[in-house]
């Protein structure tokens, strides 16, 4: 599965991070937008990343990636643990932890599923829309580019903010997760995952509920270096929230994310990583 990286992502862009010293040590660019603590989709990234080195086997699909996030996660070194659960002739569960100062602030869950013949006949599956990719790509290097938010598929509000409706968005990792290394599909995805609170949660006054958790299913690995995600469900409650989107590449549909998250105001997008349209 680790050949199935990104010709997008390049060495010469600084990574979220560094390993130093059987740990690893986070950049600045790896800060969330909800104070001083790392963002969730790289906390997510690096779960993904480590459950996938477990299960080393082309022959096996991540379909499945529940990340936990009960903690902020700290601007400082950590590690990453992980177990395998069940190693079954179709079937692989993992559970991955990170670990800072003894103690666990971000987990994750993984179930692989052993690839094999499709069965015949058609069954019915919702149809997703997405609004177009740009023509030509923002010259400026976005640790994510984000395109196409808001409710018009063809012309975006430019007032995306207070837009009332469905989000849609274009995601592009520009940049390594650990050093170096290529960014895998999976790695990917699993960032993604972490989207779905945002778009599924974006209202006319902003964002103002926090992630706390994201369960990713996918039936196969994106191609290419575009993910895009769009909302399908909202339903929120005395400041408990829940929300939902597919997930697609250019082929098509290749999944689902649903995520639960609780009230709170301060979000504050980072330089280079605000969810608007170029």
């Amino acid at each position: 599965m680790h050949a199935n990286s990104d010709d997008d992502v390049t060495a010469d862009s600084p990574p979220y991070f560094r390993y130093e010293e059987n740990r690893y040590v986070p950049t600045t660019i790896a800060r969330g937008g909800w104070g001083p603590s790392l963002s969730g989709h790289v906390v997510g990234g690096l779960l993904g990343w480590a459950v996938e080195r477990a299960v080393d086997d082309p022959h096996f699909q991540p379909a499945r990636l529940t990340v936990d996030l009960p903690r902020p996660t700290a601007l400082k070194p950590l590690e990453v643990r992980t177990h395998v659960r069940q190693d079954r002739r179709r079937l692989r569960l993992v559970e991955a932890a990170v670990i800072q100062d003894g103690n666990t602030v971000a987990q994750a869950s993984a179930l692989f599923l052993r690839r094999g013949a499709q069965p015949g006949g058609r069954i019915w599956s919702q149809p997703v829309q997405m609004p177009p990719l740009p023509a030509a790509q923002d010259a400026e290097s976005l640790f994510i580019r984000t395109y196409g938010w808001g409710a018009e598929l063809q012309n975006p509000d430019p007032d995306w903010a207070q837009t009332f409706g469905p989000k849609y968005t274009w995601l592009q990792e520009t940049r390594p997760l650990i050093d170096a290394q290529p960014m895998t599909a999976f790695t990917r995805a699993a960032m993604a995952g972490d989207i779905t609170a945002s778009i599924a949660n974006w209202g006319t006054e902003g964002l103002q509920f926090i992630n706390v958790d994201y369960t990713l299913t996918l039936s196969r690995l994106p191609i290419g270096p575009h993910l895009g995600l769009a909302s399908l469900t909202h339903y929120s409650d005395d400041g408990i929230a829940t929300g939902s989107a597919v997930l697609v590449d250019h082929n098509g549909p290749i999944g689902n994310a649903v995520s639960a998250a609780i009230a709170q105001s301060g979000f504050l997008p980072t330089t280079g990583r605000s969810p608007r349209p170029s």
